[in-house]
């Protein structure tokens, strides 16, 4: 952190600070996440204007004779480091198998550190960061959705008098790619109806997200049930 700023420095660092902020904040904002372009930009600014303030408070000529105690300035980013990871767990949220809110939470948390950069002085650090920043983002968006990933999903099958063995519903959802984890059955007065409710994973694409449809329409047929229930139960992110 160079030890004498002047004002066209500082103006420099503001500026990048917005640029930087407003990238990463668009990427949200197109997203329809809750952190978006105003709450990211604000959040790159508040670390990038501490900074200043600590490089404007930094003293170049030593700790004078008279004194006999000097402020630790650095403590300030410290403490804002420490805030925002306060911050970023609020935004977290857990229902039941569902989590959202780690993508923005980590959004926050790094353009706090990259405004710390550009606040600080080091504007290459925080140009290269401001790249990797938006390849993360952007980039490895497009690849998640290329890649295989665990999904899963409670399925509740419901039959009649005339219900099928449960070896052969199970053996049909094997059949389908389908791992069934855990499995339960609920039987009806007289056997008046069979229910059949199973924990199931399986590999998809983002773009296979639709398999499920076709196998659901397939056993429906196939043993007549009176009704199916099919609740996903992905680890979301944002």
């Amino acid at each position: 952190m160079p030890l004498e700023v002047s004002w066209h420095d500082i103006a420099i660092r503001l500026l990048l600070t917005v640029a930087g902020g407003a990238l990463i904040g668009m990427n949200r904002e197109e997203r329809g996440q809750a952190a978006g372009l105003r709450t990211t930009l604000l959040v790159c600014l508040a670390a990038s204007v501490s900074m200043i303030q600590v490089n404007l408070l930094l003293d170049i000529s030593g700790k004078p004779p008279s004194s006999f105690a000097v402020m630790d300035l650095m403590r300030l980013p410290l403490g804002i480091l420490s805030g925002m990871g306060f911050i970023g767990g609020g935004v977290i949220l857990r229902k039941g198998s569902i989590v959202r809110g780690v993508t923005t939470a980590a959004t926050l948390w790094f353009v706090t550190v990259m405004g710390l950069c550009f606040g600080g002085g080091q504007i290459s650090l925080g140009l290269a960061a401001l790249g990797l920043g938006l390849l993360v983002l952007i980039g490895l968006k497009q690849l998640e959705r290329c890649l295989k990933q665990n999904r899963h999903a409670t399925l509740t099958l419901v039959a009649g008098q005339k219900a099928p063995a449960e070896i052969e519903m199970t053996n049909a959802i094997v059949r389908a790619g389908y791992k069934i984890t855990s499995s339960s059955i609920t039987m009806g007065q007289n056997a008046a109806f069979m229910e059949m409710s199973c924990e199931i994973m399986w590999r998809a694409r983002h773009d296979e997200l639709d398999q499920p449809l076709t196998f659901l329409k397939e056993i429906a047929t196939r043993f007549s049930l009176a009704r199916i229930d099919w609740r996903a139960g992905d680890k979301s992110q944002d």
